[in-house]
């Protein structure tokens, strides 16, 4: 279950960081230490981006509102050779969830195409334009976050190259309310496997996170903020220092809650391991050099139980 007092989030403003400003390095350097005690102590804060207005917000969530009005036929065209990055909807033990993915979602070629194929006759430009807009200043989020977080380590000198074997995808969800008779867990507890994910809501709380303690507690984000979260790939890459939460969707509201995360994962045929200097006496290495594409196979064809993080499984090794 969840706290019985929802969960404040350190809150770290990323607004005044794009703008011409005197005090730039200072808020900065204060924002910059801020994010990673937040993603060293629970693998996540909640973000305040003023660069995604509220007006923007408010369309994207009634397009997407559109979206998962369509036909199921039409959705399900959203297909991936990757898992988890096409349509997901009608599980039985998901009953509650729906999603669809968008690769690169910032390039406004690959929303298009997405937007051809739910709308293949009249197209949605409303749709298009908004989303790209949306996920354009999401990767800009995301970038600043990663800065922060190389420089707070001292990698500064690896970022370039971190960004460079990186890919992106959008993925939009859906939870339904639950029927009397339903369970009201949306979607069940786990770790994401990603490097980072940037989550935003329309407003209808759901989110609970399980503390390193072991308990679970319901996070309240505010309004027209993100919650941005560390995967089990940046715990790797960060040999342990950033922690990966393991989390989940608990619908006890009685209306529709609709989300967004921009999900940021090594690319594919890169060998993932943390550099030299994440390795020391104090901080043995805790995985072996893995390729993400590989792990994933892994994750998908064996199947990780519940609140297990997969890339321990895959390949932790012994501490």
């Amino acid at each position: 279950m969840g706290s019985e007092a929802p969960f404040q989030l350190p809150v770290v403003d990323f607004s005044q960081l794009n703008k011409q400003n005197p005090d730039n390095l200072i808020i900065w350097e204060s924002a910059k230490t801020k994010a990673l005690a937040a993603l060293e102590e629970y693998g996540c804060f909640e973000a305040t981006f003023d660069q995604i207005s509220p007006n923007l917000q408010n369309t994207v969530f009634d397009e997407l509102g559109r979206l998962f009005d369509l036909p199921l036929d039409i959705k399900q065209k959203n297909t991936s050779d990757r898992e988890f990055h096409g349509y997901i909807g009608q599980i039985p033990f998901m009953p509650l969830y729906e999603s669809m993915g968008i690769d690169a979602p910032y390039i406004l070629e690959k929303v298009q195409k997405f937007t051809d194929l739910m709308w293949p006759d009249q197209g949605n430009t409303k749709f298009s334009n908004s989303i790209h807009t949306y996920s354009k200043k999401l990767w800009e989020l995301d970038g600043m976050v990663k800065k922060m977080v190389f420089e707070g380590l001292n990698l500064t000198k690896y970022l370039k190259e971190h960004l460079e074997a990186t890919n992106y995808h959008l993925k939009v969800m859906k939870y339904r309310a639950a029927e009397a008779s339903e369970s009201t867990m949306g979607l069940d507890s786990h770790a994401d496997t990603s490097i980072l994910t940037i989550l935003h809501q329309n407003g209808v709380q759901g989110l609970e996170l399980r503390t390193k303690d072991g308990d679970w507690i319901t996070v309240n984000v505010s309004p027209n903020s993100f919650v941005v979260m560390a995967g089990e790939s940046f715990n790797a890459l960060s040999n342990g220092r950033l922690h990966a939460p393991f989390h989940r969707v608990v619908m006890n509201a009685n209306k529709t809650r609709l989300s967004v995360g921009l999900f940021s994962m090594p690319r594919i045929g890169m060998i993932v391991k943390p550099p030299k200097e994440m390795v020391d006496e104090e901080h043995p290495l805790l995985f072996k050099p893995f390729d993400y594409g590989e792990f994933m196979d892994y994750f998908c064809m064996a199947g990780v139980k519940k609140d297990t993080y997969g890339l321990k499984t895959y390949c932790g090794l012994p501490v």
